[in-house]
């Protein structure tokens, strides 16, 4: 075995032996920076949600908070003193989740034959819809005054009672999402959806079925969609419409372009950079907005592909791995 080899293989540990230091460490940090990672995770899950739909299938969602808002309003609603439901976190992850997907169909079916513009001017309105629904139903979802008091989430018997212990479920929530995604972009369904986003017409003249195509994403994206929410409703046992504005929305497009669409590994990037900025520009309260738009600016022109080349995804470094490991004569 060569040196070179030796020298990746070395190369290789550290980094993974690295990303899992710097797991393990998250939750030693201050309650402040654990909740930082915690939206980051929230984030991610949900642009990995939404590229499903945006980056595999080439349609643009941009109501897709609206079935984070479904999510988060089934854990308040199922779990709250607000009619005196009180179910398990667990099965209200699964309920919100089912939720989330035929809110995606009942958004599909009306914009099977619209595209670009039109298709996200649709989109947006439907999160509008959702919104002003919840802020106007006063019986149901006690308006813009929000559901306060919600149960403490319990998994296994666990109480998830800090920001820590949703770290560890927002991690492993984060790498099943990943890595589902990861698989169904590589199946056959995942190829159909990249042929749609080239080309609906060659797709539809080959005798396939678009409009399930366009129904799958739909309801698979917001499946995780809604679970995220019920997440993010167990996280601050409080939801309000004024956590589910457009503003929420273009914030995960945003993500996943800046990122790079149809790219996981971009996708992670994106998070990490969109939520933490904000962050780090704490110190100009005055202008942070202006010199967050300026950034993004910047990124975009600079890199309008992401910030994480296509080439430099998921897949490739499974590869990689797999050729370093099992075929160290061919590196």
């Amino acid at each position: 075995m060569g040196n070179s080899v030796i020298a990746r293989r070395f190369g290789l540990l550290a980094a993974l032996a690295l990303c899992a230091v710097l797991l393990a460490l998250a939750p030693q940090m201050s309650p402040y920076y654990v909740r930082v990672v915690d939206s980051i995770l929230i984030y991610i899950i949900l642009a990995v949600g939404l590229n499903l739909v945006v980056g595999y299938a080439g349609l643009l969602d941009l109501g897709f908070i609206a079935f984070y808002a479904v999510g988060a309003y089934a854990y308040a609603l199922l779990a709250s003193g607000q009619f005196d439901i009180h179910l398990p976190f667990i099965l209200i992850l699964f309920i919100g989740a089912a939720i989330g997907a035929l809110a995606g169909i009942l958004l599909g079916f009306p914009v099977l034959k619209l595209r670009g513009d039109y298709l996200a001017i649709v989109t947006l309105s439907f999160g509008e819809i959702i919104r002003i629904a919840i802020n106007n139903a006063d019986d149901l979802t006690n308006g813009p005054q929000g559901i306060a008091g919600l149960d403490r989430a319990t998994l296994f018997g666990l109480p998830l009672t800090s920001p820590v212990h949703f770290y560890w479920l927002l991690l492993a929530l984060t790498i099943i999402v990943c890595a589902s995604v990861y698989y169904m972009e590589r199946s056959i369904l995942g190829k159909a959806w990249r042929a749609l986003r080239e080309d609906q017409d060659v797709v539809r003249g080959l005798g396939i079925n678009t409009t399930t195509l366009k129904l799958l994403a739909f309801a698979l994206s917001a499946s995780i969609g809604g679970a995220g929410g019920v997440i993010f409703g167990s996280f601050q046992r409080f939801v309000s419409p004024e956590s589910f504005t457009f503003q929420e929305s273009l914030l995960v497009v945003l993500i996943i372009i800046i990122g790079g669409v149809g790219n996981i590994i971009g996708v992670i990037a994106g998070a990490v950079v969109l939520v933490i900025l904000p962050e780090v520009l704490h110190f100009a309260a005055q202008y942070r907005l202006l010199i967050y738009g300026v950034v993004l600016v910047t990124v975009i022109v600079l890199r309008p592909g992401g910030l994480i080349s296509p080439r430099f995804n998921l897949g490739f470094i499974l590869r990689k791995v797999r050729t370093l490991w099992l075929s160290p004569s061919k590196m």
